[in-house]
C-alpha cells in the first residue's frame, strides 16, 4: 500500500507540478515548492517506515516516530498557507469566492488526516489499529494527486481559476478504492473487515461528499474569510 501512495503522489503531480519544474514553466508561489516537498518527503517517509516494520526494525520505526509527528505538523500549515496563496491568486482574476468554496477540499482533508494521524499516533503499540489507522491518514493526501490526474485528462483547454467543488467527488471516490482493497485484504486473512476500516472509510465518504453542498454556505464563507485573514 505504501508503494501505491508513492506512485500515486508523485505520478499524479507530474503533469501539473514535475513536468513544468522540468521545462521551467511552473509560476507558483514559493509556498507550493516547500508544501510539495513536505508532502512528497512525507509519502517516502511513510514508505520507509512501513519498510522498516515489515523488515522487522520495529524499535527504529519508533525511533523515528517524533520525526514524523514533527513533519505532519509542518504539513499541515503548508496547507493553511496553500489555500490562502490560491485564495489570493483567485481573488486576482476576480474569482476569489470560488476559491473560498474550494478551499473546503483541502482544509477538510486536513481535518480528517489529522484526526486518523492524531488517533494512530495515540494507539501506537496496538499495532493492528496504529497501521490501519496511518493508511487511513494517507488516503486524504491522495485526493489532490488524483485530482491532478483527473484535471489533466478532463479539463477543456483555455480553462482558468479554481474548479467547482463538486468535481473533487470523483477523484476522492476513485482514491477511495484503496480502501476496499485493504478490507478485501482483511476479509480473505481475519475473515471480516477490521471496524477501523468501516468507520474510516464512513468518515472519508463523508468529507469527500459533504464539503459540496457545506461549500456553498455562508458558515462555510465565514470560515474561508478567516483563514484568509490569518496573513492579514
Amino acid at each position: 500500500m505504501s508503494f501505491a501512495f508513492v506512485l500515486i503522489a508523485f505520478g499524479g503531480f507530474i503533469p501539473t507540478y514535475w513536468a513544468k519544474l522540468a521545462t521551467g514553466s511552473f509560476t507558483g508561489a514559493p509556498i507550493l515548492h516547500i508544501h510539495g516537498t513536505l508532502f512528497f518527503t512525507w509519502t517516502l517517509f511513510f514508505l520507509v517506515q512501513t519498510t522498516l516494520v515489515a523488515t522487522g526494525r520495529v524499535l527504529d520505526h519508533r525511533a523515528w516516530g517524533m520525526a514524523g509527528i514533527a513533519l505532519a505538523t509542518a504539513m499541515g500549515f503548508t496547507v493553511v498557507l496553500a489555500a490562502i496563496n490560491s485564495i489570493k491568486a483567485a481573488e486576482a482574476i476576480g474569482m476569489a469566492d470560488q476559491a473560498r468554496r474550494f478551499s473546503i477540499v483541502s482544509l477538510s482533508a486536513l481535518v480528517v488526516f489529522a484526526g486518523f494521524f492524531a488517533t494512530a499516533i495515540a494507539q501506537n503499540r496496538r499495532p493492528e489499529l496504529h497501521k490501519r489507522l496511518m493508511i487511513l491518514a494517507m488516503l486524504p493526501l491522495m485526493q489532490a494527486a488524483m485530482a491532478r490526474l483527473f484535471a489533466t485528462a478532463l479539463t477543456p483547454p483555455g480553462v482558468i481559476g479554481p474548479p467547482p467543488v463538486f468535481l473533487s467527488v470523483p477523484p476522492g471516490l476513485t482514491v477511495d478504492l484503496l480502501l476496499v482493497a485493504a478490507i478485501i485484504y482483511d476479509w480473505r486473512t481475519r475473515g471480516r473487515p477490521h471496524p477501523v476500516y468501516l468507520v474510516g472509510g464512513v468518515i472519508l465518504l463523508c468529507q469527500q461528499i459533504l464539503v459540496v453542498p457545506i461549500s456553498a454556505t455562508p458558515a462555510w464563507m465565514s470560515v474561508a474569510h478567516a483563514v484568509e485573514s490569518l496573513t492579514g
